[in-house]
Formats: C-alpha cells, structure tokens, sequence
C-alpha cells in the first residue's frame, strides 16, 4: 500500500511537472517557432538572413550558382539544394520570381584564394546543411573549406559578423563587389580608410535595371595588408575604382580567434553608410545586438497570439507571420536621406521610405493583413508609392529597388492607397492620393494601354496587349477601386465611368463556354481556344493570360463575386463550376511545364500562384462555405509544411504566407477594398488579435478537429452573424468571433 503511494505520489509529481513544462513551452516568445529556412527549398525562393523586419539589410547566405545552372532557383541567392557558399551579402528578395540583390558580399577565407567566384577557380566554399542554424535576427554557418565558423545578426540598416577563424598566417576576408544575385555590377569602388575601415559602393543591372548601394565596414582587428582586385587585374594599389572590383583583408589568426565587423549599407553614400553603422551598432557586442533583434521580431510576432490545433500548425504559422514581415524594405539613412525613384538623393519629411513592392501580388492579402494589424507600416508604404508618382508622374506597378520593372500586370498602387483611405488612413492628402490614382487608370504607359481598354471595352488578343485577358480583368478591379474612392470623395462623374469600366469583365466572357476568352479587334471570339492552355500559341508563345490559363482566370472577378456567379446562370452552375475547377486532371494544362510558377495544384486550381488564391471563397457566395472548407484544409495539409521544400510556390514577399494566415483565422478579404472578410473555416482552436488603439478580437473554434473542419454557426459578441462575412469595422471593434464547428458538411 506504501508502495503504492509512492507510486502515486510520483506519478502525480511527474504530472505536475508535465503540466508545468508544457505551459512554459506554450508561452514560450513567438520568434522560437519560426523556421527562416522554411521556403529555401523547392519554389518557396525564400532564404535564412538575418534582418529587422522591414530593414534595409537582409544579410546572409549565398550559394554558389552556376550559369549553367537554371538561375530561377536561386533568385533570392540561397537554394537548400547546393551545398557552395561564395558568401554573405547584404541584400536579399524573399519569395520573389526573379532574381537579384545579393549586394556588398564578404567572405571570410583562409590561405591563398584566387579573386573569381565562378569556374573551376573559386575563393567558395562547400558547407553542410547540418551545420547551419538560423532564427528571426540571426544566421551561423560552418565552412568546410576554411575551418571557419560565421555567425550573422542585423540591425535595420547594418549587418554584423562574427567569423571564428582556425590558427592561421593567411586568415582574411574577401570583399567582392561583383557578385550579384544574377545581376551584373555596372559601377564599384573600394577605398581603404584606416587599417580597419573599409568603404565602397556597387552598382549594378539585372532584372533591376539600376540599383546602388554604398558601404562603410569596420573590423574588430586591423588588418596587416589589402590585396586588391579592378577589372582583371590584381595588386591595383590601395583604393581601386573601375567596373569591377573586390579587396582582400588579410591577418593572422589564433586557432578560435573570433573576428568582428559591421557593415552599414546606403543608399546614398558612404557617409551615409557610417552613420548607419556607427548609430546602430556603437558597440562591439555581437550577443546584445543578436538579443536585441530577437526582441524586436518578438514584438512584431506578438500581435497575434494562437492556440493550434497541433505544433506543426505552430510553427507554420509563426514563420508564416515572419515572412509577411520581411518585404517591402526601408530606404532612407538614419538621418532621413535616401535615393529616390528618380535615381536622385532626398530627404524625407514623411518618415522612412521604402522599396520593393511586388503588388501583383501583395494587394491581395498581403498588405490587407497589413492595414489590419500594423496600420502604421502600411500607412509608411502608402506614403513611399504616393512619393514615388511625386517623382516619377506614376504610381508603382512592381517596383525593385526604386526601379520600375514593369515585370507584372495591374496598377495594384491604387488598391493599396484606396484600401488604406477607406480604412481610415488619413495621413496623406486624399485629393492628391486621388490625383495619383486617377492618373495611373487613365494616362497611358508600358503596361496600360488605356486608349485602346477605352475604345474596345477590352484589350484584343491581336492588338498591342500581351497577356490581354488577365490584364482585363485586373485592370477592371482597380476600376472599381478608384470608383469607391471617387464616390468617397464625392466625385459623381468619376464614380459612374470607373464603376462602368469596372463591368468591362463581360465583354470577354463567354456565356457559351462559360470561360473569360480573349477577343479580336473585330470583336470575334479567338479560334482554337482551349481553355486548359497556358501558352495560347506554341508558335508564336502567346500567353492570353499571365501565369495561368481561363480555368484560372475566369474567377478574377473580386469586387463582384454575385455578378459573376449570376454570369452561369444559378447557383448550382457556379457551384459545378467550381467543383470541375478543384477536381479536374491538372495533367490537362498543355504547356504546363513552361509556365514554372503554376504549381500548387488542386485540380485546375494552383495554389502556388496569387490570381487563384480568393477562388477557394467564392464557394461562400453560392451558399456553399463547407466546400470553401474542405479546400482549405487540403490546401493547409499539403502546401504549408513547415520545412525546406514546404511551401508550394515563391511565397511572393509575404503573400502566400498572408493568405495563410487569414486563411488560419477563418476569413478572407476576396475584394480587400469592400471592407469585408469571407468565411472559410478556421485552422486554429483559437487566436487573439492585439489591434490597434489596445482592442483585441478572441477567436475561438469550438470542437475544431482533423474531422470537425466545417462551420455550423458563428457569433461575433453573443449575436449570430451568418456564415458569409465579417467587416473590417467588426474585426477591429474587437471582442470575441466563436465558429461552432461540425464534421458534417452539406453535402
């Protein structure tokens, strides 16, 4: 019997304890579940640097890529299937589909190395995956080659190194100002300032047509030579100017001796890069810079607390969370300086600039989640695009460091800034924000041909217009968007030609086969369509729509879902409509293999690319939201794998990753402009929203499980609301949303 409660006793003990560690891991800072190298493999085209959110520098990992190579893997610089590094750069793009950055590079070596990065000859190294490690704010990393360990962490606008070197007479570190992410380097310098300063600047063009960045770095130990490299030619003498050039520092080192240096980077000058440096990082405490940036994305991370349904979800949506933070990124120097979308310096009187704006594909979720819970960063970014049309005379359409890329369709600025005004943001002159708008839907450029929308009501396929029907179609949402902000504003006239042109979706589908198609400028139906082709010709490789085919884009109706299902004719036809979307042959998409970004499949739909990402929701408006469920549970299982190769396409600066989060909330913004959220169903058992002005919203899913997926009913503060939608005005007015959930659908 003693024995026995003995036994008891300690079992209860053990019990305790568990209960105890268990409640410590569960409030354990959030930063701990993220995952940077979720992404880095596969498409995600993520990688692991350490940076601030939203900072100027994103420093860490570059692989060696070679030429030969398809570079489309490598396009933020970092790939987790090579096992080279040629260094550490500065900048870096996540989840873009096009390379560049990877500017200012250092690479701490041992020995003699030759000055290339490509070829038989490299100063590179091998590394094992096994040896790397990183977390939000920080990076390490063994390199075989050299017996070096490298340890990373960043502030906004610098980066800091720590390398432990083995004993060594030849230790260094080699500064390369050629290497780029794929781009190539037009303009570099280096200059020597004291035997432990140096500072330069690269400029270079790629997929970027023209991007510069200065640099100011300084090492915890002086160096005993400068081996130089410009153009070709090495020993070029202390400072050295030319198209190309790169530097060696070069010391001896005990074995473990640890060797620090912090780089600031500009966009301005050198200056302006010391500055940076000397304000962020005074010291030469690589540990409290390191705590210190953790603490940072702590704070960012915190604004939403969740219960999961299980630790995978955990950690995917925390990482998640971490992705949607790193993009767009600042610009302007401490002390407010900048170079601004007219390649000339600024200073700004509205606070700090940014750049890189992939709009395509961030006006749908990504920067919706942002206006929702940091309205405050959003309200910088609406500032830095209305900043740009002051310098330019046009609002960003994809936009890479300050450089116009044209590299996508739409004019998603306007959506943003009306999205952010319509939201309350009042820090900025609406009649001005309106001006900008307007101008961009009505003055033609590049990739608006808007006399030729204005005469057809469409873009023929055989006229000007590539891509000609998606380009309708998204052109018809901003319509709409600068209608709603016309008729805030007062502006009847306006308000009635935009909301006509927002209906221009009708004349290219097709009621016959049920399809958007494209149309000819006689008005005729294209011949031969086939609406599973990607490439419309195989000749002449016209694409009618951009990264997918009609099955696709057919849905691209946003700001009005009802006119597009009362298009089929009832609600059963939009319903089987959809169903042959989700549970279609994908092996049926001829050309599929040319078009690299269409993956994610479920069915016909593809996850992995942003046009498809609101059509899951559309279920809702034909009264079916247990169809809505059912796909975003597949799409959660299968395409958001907290690991390497996780993610089921580029996660496109953040917006696959918000879509997954709101998707974890329960709710989507199909049309993010109307102010209203769509029911799905949520992910999460619970979450908490710490919004603006202290509120906060409870989320709870009552009896949610792996077979209760569907929704029974929702009550936001006591009152039932229906299962179609939530506003943006309820969400922030705070309290408590309660999803009563079923394992039974209506089917």
């Amino acid at each position: 019997m003693l024995r026995n409660n003995h036994l008891a006793l300690a079992a209860l003990s053990l019990l305790t304890f568990m209960m105890f560690f268990f409640s410590c891991v569960g409030k354990m800072p959030p930063a701990n579940y993220v995952d940077p190298f979720v992404g880095t493999a596969y498409v995600g085209h993520t990688h692991p640097s350490a940076m601030l959110p939203f900072g100027m520098v994103q420093v860490g990992p570059n692989n060696l890529i070679d030429t030969r190579t398809r570079q489309w893997d490598f396009c933020s610089g970092y790939n987790d299937k090579s096992d080279s590094l040629v260094g550490f750069a500065h900048t870096h793009l996540s989840g873009t589909g096009c390379p560049d950055m990877g500017d200012i590079l250092f690479m701490p070596v041992t020995g003699d190395v030759p000055f290339t990065y490509i070829g038989g000859e490299t100063y590179g190294s091998h590394f094992s995956h096994d040896s790397e490690e990183a977390h939000p704010g920080f990076y390490k990393v063994h390199l075989d080659d050299y017996e070096v360990d490298v340890e990373l962490t960043a502030t906004t606008r610098a980066g800091f190194h720590k390398y432990i070197f083995p004993k060594s007479d030849a230790s260094g570190v080699m500064v390369d100002l050629e290497y780029g992410t794929c781009d190539a380097t037009t303009a570099s310098f280096i200059k020597i300032v004291d035997d432990r300063t140096l500072e330069g600047m690269r400029r270079s063009k790629g997929f970027i047509r023209d991007h510069v960045y200065y640099f100011s770095a300084t090492f915890s130990k002086p160096f005993e030579k400068v081996e130089t490299f410009r153009d070709g030619v090495t020993g070029a003498g202390a400072d050295v100017e030319g198209t190309v050039t790169k530097a060696i520092v070069r010391f001896k080192t005990k074995r473990a001796e640890k060797v620090l240096v912090k780089v600031g980077i500009s966009t301005v000058s050198c200056e302006g890069a010391r500055k940076n440096r000397e304000a962020e990082i005074p010291g030469w405490n690589f540990g409290k810079v390191r705590r210190d940036a953790e603490k940072v994305w702590n704070g960012y991370l915190s604004r939403i607390d969740i219960d999961p349904l299980n630790q995978r979800d955990l950690k995917a949506f925390y990482t998640s969370l971490y992705h949607a933070l790193i993009m767009p990124n600042k610009i302007t120097d401490v002390d407010g300086a900048y170079r601004g979308w007219d390649h000339k310096v600024h200073v700004s009187d509205r606070g700090d600039m940014y750049t890189n704006f992939s709009l395509w594909d961030t006006y749908r979720a990504e920067h919706p989640f942002l206006e929702l819970l940091y309205p405050e960063i959003n309200s910088a970014l609406v500032q830095s695009l209305l900043e740009k049309y002051t310098q330019t005379g046009l609002l960003v359409t994809n936009e890479y460091g300050q450089c116009e890329t044209w590299s996508m369709i739409g004019n998603h600025a306007v959506d943003v800034i009306v999205d952010a005004y319509l939201k309350g943001d009042r820090s900025f002159d609406p009649e001005y924000a309106y001006q900008a708008i307007k101008r961009s839907m009505t003055k033609p450029h590049k990739k608006s041909d808007w006399d030729v929308y204005e005469k057809y009501g469409y873009f023929p396929w055989n006229g000007s217009s590539k891509e000609s029907v998606s380009r309708l179609m998204e052109a018809c949402y901003d319509d709409w968007c600068v209608a709603q902000m016309a008729k805030a504003l007062g502006k009847t006239e306006d308000y009635e030609r935009f909301t006509k042109r927002a209906d221009n979706w009708k004349n290219v589908f097709d009621p016959q086969t049920g399809f958007v198609r494209p149309r000819g400028v006689d008005g005729s139906w294209i011949e031969g369509f086939d609406p599973y082709a990607l490439i419309s010709d195989p000749v002449t490789r016209r694409r009618d729509y951009t990264e997918g085919n009609a099955w696709q884009w057919t849905w691209h109706v946003q700001h009005k879902p009802e006119d597009l299902l009362e298009a089929f004719g009832s609600d059963e036809a939009f319903v089987t409509k959809l169903d042959t979307l989700f549970f279609s042959d994908p092996g049926k998409l001829p050309g599929h293999e040319q078009v690299a970004d269409v993956t994610g499949m479920v069915g016909i739909y593809a996850h992995g690319n942003e046009p498809s990402h609101h059509v899951a929701y559309l279920y809702n408006y034909a009264g079916r939201p247990d169809r809505t469920a059912k796909i975003v549970r597949k799409i959660f299982d299968e395409f958001y794998i907290p690991q390497r190769d996780g993610l089921c396409g580029n996660d496109d600066c953040g917006q696959m990753s918000s879509w997954y989060m709101f998707s974890a909330l329960g709710f989507y913004p199909v049309c993010p402009v109307s102010g209203e959220y769509i029911f799905g169903a949520p992910q999460l058992k619970g979450a908490t929203l710490h919004l603006p002005g202290g509120k906060t919203l409870q989320i709870k899913a009552n009896g949610l499980s792996d077979k209760a997926m569907y929704v029974k009913s929702i009550r936001l503060n006591g009152e039932d609301i229906g299962l179609h939608a939530i506003t943006y005005d309820q969400v922030t007015g705070g309290g408590v949303l309660e999803y009563e959930m079923t394992d039974r659908s209506e089917e």
